[in-house]
């Protein structure tokens, strides 16, 4: 699905007058040429905060999220869905961060310490209240402040599982894979992930390498990127449960919800993962009411932003789905931890099958990088929510003035997969 990604992002910084030089930090991932379309609708939507006052922002972050997704003419361009929500979740998170850094706290911390009620205020329940009520929403938060606190602790003690699609790229030769595989379980993974989607007999091929490197007990799941019909899928899934894959990830178009009913229960065992492009939390719910998921991948960005990923939370919560973020894009892991940490500690309240992605490549570029540990991650101190792109990687690298887009450069292009 993505042969030639340029890693990109549309970036956003929130300044304000405050003497402390208060400002927040919010981005969208894309993968390149397009990104200037989703800049295009962030200035578009940029009036429903240039010129806010910051407490009245904080105050009521439901009421700016509502504002965003119901401007009654950008609107249009969604509702809710698209570029235009892409652009809606950089404001949303960069006014995330902002709140952060004034408390003094990490995103999964200032989430975490909300009461329901205040957490419930953020979410926008239109279209969702057949499955979720606030009510409901506020009866499972209060459940689960009980031993809030000792989870924070074992978190910030132990750490976030993690898994790793770093040694599964679709672009790695077949005869690299194993030495890549080990090197990952060197790195204290228990959880590999491995790209499919090409020929069915090489991605068989692909799969049995894998795992004969790490063995039967080591899980392993596929990601299929979309590229299967329903049909295709079922076949393909029959044939690569010789290598007994965890999930299937993508197996087909994120709008076929239909379609992944039938996926999920042709293939069971195998679960049935996907989230990164599903639009909003109406798509999500319908998974879940449907029974057609195993695994909800929210994506903070495609999403439109904390916001919404809160309803998403809670609604996995309800249902009974584990949560694992897709991450690996241009500052997708450092939002993603935030996420499945604050899941734990006060939503579902529990690790069991969850654990969240990472990809090893660009956290250099980010003043707050993700730490990853023994294959877990380690709970971020530092205020905000891990957004805010390093000074000298955007003068380097802003489009089109950075000295690494000037005609000419010999700057070396850092190896990035497809």
């Amino acid at each position: 699905m993505n042969p030639d990604p340029d890693y990109s992002a549309a970036y956003v910084v929130l300044e304000t007058d405050a003497k402390d030089g208060l400002c927040g930090h919010g981005l969208t991932f894309t993968i390149g040429r397009g990104t200037e379309v989703v800049v295009a609708a962030i200035d578009a939507l940029a009036a429903h905060v240039v010129g806010a006052q910051v407490d009245d922002l904080f105050a009521d972050l439901g009421g700016l999220w509502r504002r965003l997704v119901t401007d009654s003419q950008l609107r249009w361009l969604g509702p809710e869905k698209g570029v235009i929500h892409l652009a809606t979740a950089a404001i949303v998170n960069a006014v995330w961060d902002m709140y952060g850094r004034r408390e003094g706290k990490p995103l999964w911390k200032l989430l975490s310490d909300l009461s329901p009620e205040e957490l419930a205020a953020c979410i926008d329940f239109r279209y969702i209240e057949d499955a979720l009520t606030p009510a409901e929403a506020l009866a499972l938060l209060e459940e689960r402040r009980g031993g809030r606190g000792e989870r924070e602790r074992a978190l910030v003690e132990e750490g976030f599982p993690a898994y790793t699609t770093s040694a599964g790229w679709l672009g790695y030769p077949e005869g690299t894979l194993p030495e890549r595989a080990r090197e990952a379980l060197e790195a204290g993974f228990t959880h590999l992930k491995l790209k499919v989607g090409g020929e069915l007999d090489e991605d068989l091929r692909r799969a049995r390498l894998m795992r004969d490197a790490i063995g039967p007990d080591i899980r392993l799941s596929l990601d299929a990127n979309q590229a299967w019909s329903v049909d295709e899928a079922i076949f393909s899934l029959r044939v690569l449960s010789e290598v007994d894959p965890w999930w299937i990830e993508e197996p087909t178009s994120p709008d076929d919800l239909l379609g992944h009913k039938r996926i999920r229960d042709a293939v069971a065992p195998i679960r049935v993962a996907t989230g990164e492009h599903i639009q909003n939390r109406i798509v999500f719910k319908q998974l879940m009411q449907l029974g057609a998921i195993d695994v909800c991948q929210l994506d903070a960005c495609r999403l439109g932003g904390i916001n919404e990923a809160l309803a998403v939370l809670l609604l996995a919560a309800k249902f009974g789905v584990p949560v694992c973020p897709h991450a690996g894009g241009v500052g997708l892991c450092e939002y993603a931890q935030h996420l499945s940490m604050f899941d734990f500690v006060a939503v579902s309240g529990s690790k069991d099958g969850r654990d969240c992605e990472f990809v090893d490549h660009l956290h250099e570029h980010f003043v707050s990088p993700v730490v990853v540990v023994d294959g877990v991650y380690r709970a971020p101190q530092a205020p905000g929510c891990s957004s805010e792109i390093r000074p000298e990687s955007l003068a380097e690298f802003a489009f089109p003035h950075g000295t690494g887009w000037a005609e000419g450069s010999e700057r070396e292009e850092e190896e990035v997969p497809a």
